[in-house]
């Protein structure tokens, strides 16, 4: 259990800094891709190099899904293995990152529009730990997942990722994990091992277009309500689980903040593992 007194030299420790830690949004695809040299996860390498070491990173994944809010609050989150049909060096890899209770606490008390349970059973998920393993291989810095609660609609997770702009001031890394194409059900491969390569069915590719230059132009709203923007949107998307996180990264966009594109490809035909950095 947390003391008091680890809390407050904790997020005493999280100074405010002049630089906004950058937000990202990672097309997170096969979980293979925790093992895998690929030119995916080498960008995801290239990028942690890029941006500011994190003091800690804060990760929503569009596998985390809830009724309600919950923040891992946990010393040592688990590494869980939530897929079949991959190999047993797959199934048995592990990343022993560190969580943080004080910042699951602080984290918990930004947000305001509901109240959030502090977690001590999940861990992280594929969605979380494919990515930061590649990253952060060292496992040293302090991993926490938020979830999303399945129950409510995009305008609401937007409105809630808000809330969390505070910790962008104190070298927080938000990551947001999705894909903002993503249909399981129309992939193009005989099997697991196809899952990377390049090819993008055509309404698969007009709706990352279309993400694109929403993105690009700021137009978050429409970005909220996007299953108007085209009749391939319900094919692009046909739940928002992997979606949603998308929306978590765009609502911490300051005002004057641009936004850049990378791994920006279609795979498997119904997946696309475009990804967005913001500041």
């Amino acid at each position: 259990m947390t003391t008091l007194t680890a809390f407050n030299h904790f997020t005493s420790s999280l100074k405010e800094q002049d630089q906004l830690m950058p937000v990202l949004f990672v097309g997170h695809g096969s979980p293979t891709n925790a093992l895998e040299d690929n030119e995916f996860t080498i960008r995801w390498k290239q990028m942690a190099k890029q941006i500011p070491v994190p003091k800690a990173v804060l990760i929503v994944s569009a596998h985390w899904l809830t009724r309600g809010t919950h923040i891992t609050a946990m010393e040592k989150p688990k590494t869980i293995h939530d897929f079949g049909g991959f190999s047993r060096e797959l199934n048995e890899a592990r990343y022993p990152a560190p969580g943080n209770p004080a910042l699951a606490k602080e984290t918990a008390s930004l947000i305001k529009s509901t109240n959030v349970g502090l977690d001590h059973d999940w861990g992280l998920d594929h969605g979380a730990w494919s990515v930061v393993m590649q990253m952060y291989p060292e496992a040293n810095i302090p991993m926490l997942q938020l979830s999303m609660d399945y129950y409510k609609p995009a305008q609401y997770h937007y409105d809630l990722a808000k809330e969390l702009a505070a910790l962008r001031k104190k070298g927080v890394l938000i990551l947001a994990s999705g894909n903002m194409v993503h249909n399981l059900g129309m992939l193009a491969i005989r099997d697991f091992s196809e899952i990377n390569n390049e090819y993008g069915y055509d309404w698969a590719l007009e709706m990352n277009e279309i993400f694109k230059s929403k993105i690009t132009n700021g137009d978050h709203q429409a970005l909220i309500n996007y299953e108007k923007l085209s009749k391939s949107a319900k094919l692009a998307v046909p739940s928002p689980d992997h979606y949603y996180p998308l929306l978590y990264a765009l609502a911490l966009q300051g005002k004057n903040e641009g936004s850049s594109f990378f791994n920006d490809k279609a795979v498997a035909g119904s997946l696309t593992m475009t990804s967005v950095k913001i500041g």
